[in-house]
């Protein structure tokens, strides 16, 4: 089967490949890249007008099968991911039961080749449960499948456990996913602690709480040589500490989601459980630290963090209400609206930290164009506005606080070896 993409804007921030080109593609693989192609047997993609990037890399997801099947399903889930331009994503482990030995491994890769053709790389619990008190067999679940390790959701407090299985996972060249909140400051509490807090009459989850974890682990981290990647870094003063840590060589990467650039915790004023999530939405000086570390490359990855909820769950009032938000189907619009319009960052940097960098930190063989590699691509319109519609989603959460906002940017094609997975409008 052959594939011409004609005329698009390739954008590849690894290869400096850039500019109007075609693309052929035959069977799933890159077979050229140039001007003015010609395959009389080829379908063809018209992408006048159109960027066209390696498929979009999502290495932080919950897609909560087993278990929570009324929430989402992989399939759905893998449905949500094409519609957001993702042609790989990583499931956390914080399924019921966790996925924390071969077998579960294994139910997700099975259910994953029979969904939409998205590439489920899942990744593996740290301790048993997720319960913070035995380890898994990291050689066992990398075998299995696994691309890292982590509790995330129940974060590993335990910091001697936690020193174990980085040791552990360097020996498997495993990354473990961290996320960095300390369970004694946050509680279940549902809101930064703050101003709004304040307001609301509820006690917060304080700032500090994230960046002692963060601390821990960079330490950890420089103490062990094995690699740590921060979850969904939310505060000015966590990016300070991974950028010093950066500069000191130790192997430590982080992550943000769209949320924590393009909210502040005021939309709990307006939102309410629709913009609760943990960690929390945080102050505008926080928001000012994420545009830096972006910027300057303190933060390696765009994730979303996509965690869907029930429309009943989200109804609940606020400090019993789940926390989380869905985002593969909004993520690279709110992030090229927040960045790329804005003129914070240019498209090849923004693509960089959705595409190659997660990918690299997983280390799976995605994220980049080159010739003879596989076909997944990304098509879409950095400029068509649309207004955000939960009810056109694929996935099945509706919990999102950009609901009736207009964005910038929409995806036209998602392409997983060289097979149109996701067309708009078909």
């Amino acid at each position: 089967m052959k594939l011409l993409i004609r005329k698009g804007r390739v954008v590849d921030p690894v290869g400096g490949i850039g500019g109007v080109m075609d693309i052929l593609v035959e069977d799933g693989r890159v077979a050229v890249i140039g001007s003015e192609l010609t395959a009389p047997s080829a379908r063809v993609i018209d992408a006048r007008g159109l960027t066209v990037c390696a498929g979009l890399v999502d290495m932080h997801v919950h897609l909560r099968e087993p278990g929570f099947e009324y929430k989402e399903t992989i399939e759905t889930g893998c449905l949500a991911a094409a519609r957001g331009g993702f042609t790989s994503i990583a499931p956390m482990p914080n399924t019921r039961p966790a996925t924390d030995c071969p077998e579960r491994i294994a139910l997700v890769r099975q259910k994953a080749a029979q969904a939409c053709g998205v590439h489920v790389w899942p990744i593996g619990a740290v301790t048993w449960g997720q319960k913070g008190q035995a380890l898994t067999d990291a050689a066992a679940l990398k075998k299995a499948g696994a691309v890292a390790l982590s509790d995330d959701g129940m974060p590993v407090q335990n910091a001697n456990l936690l020193r174990d299985a980085l040791i552990r996972c360097r020996r498997q060249e495993l990354t473990i996913l961290s996320h960095c909140e300390d369970a004694d400051l946050v509680k279940n509490y549902a809101v930064n602690e703050g101003r709004v807090s304040r307001a609301l009459g509820l006690p917060g989850r304080p700032a500090i709480a994230e960046e002692l974890q963060v601390m821990r682990d960079a330490m950890l981290a420089e103490e062990t040589g094995a690699a740590v990647h921060i979850c969904h870094i939310s505060t000015a003063r966590s990016v300070e500490i991974v950028r010093q840590f950066k500069k000191k060589g130790v192997p430590i990467t982080c992550e943000t989601c769209p949320q924590y650039f393009a909210l502040t915790e005021d939309e709990l004023l307006s939102r309410g459980t629709l913009a609760r999530v943990n960690p929390p939405l945080r102050t505008r000086l926080d928001v000012e630290g994420i545009l830096a570390g972006l910027k300057d490359g303190a933060i390696d990855v765009i994730a979303t963090d996509h965690a869907p909820h029930s429309a009943e769950e989200k109804a609940r009032p606020l400090p019993e209400a789940p926390s989380g938000m869905v985002g593969l189907e909004t993520a690279l619009a709110v992030t090229l609206t927040s960045l790329y319009h804005t003129g914070v960052m240019d498209l090849s940097d923004i693509l960089r930290k959705m595409t190659i960098n997660p990918a690299f930190i997983l280390r799976i063989p995605k994220g980049r164009l080159s010739l003879g590699g596989g076909a997944d691509f990304t098509i879409f319109d950095p400029d068509e506005e649309w207004t955000v519609d939960p009810e056109q989603f694929a996935s099945k959460g509706r919990n999102t606080p950009f609901a009736g906002r207009t964005l910038k940017g929409r995806v036209k094609y998602t392409i997983v070896d060289g097979k149109i997975i996701y067309q708009e409008g078909k």
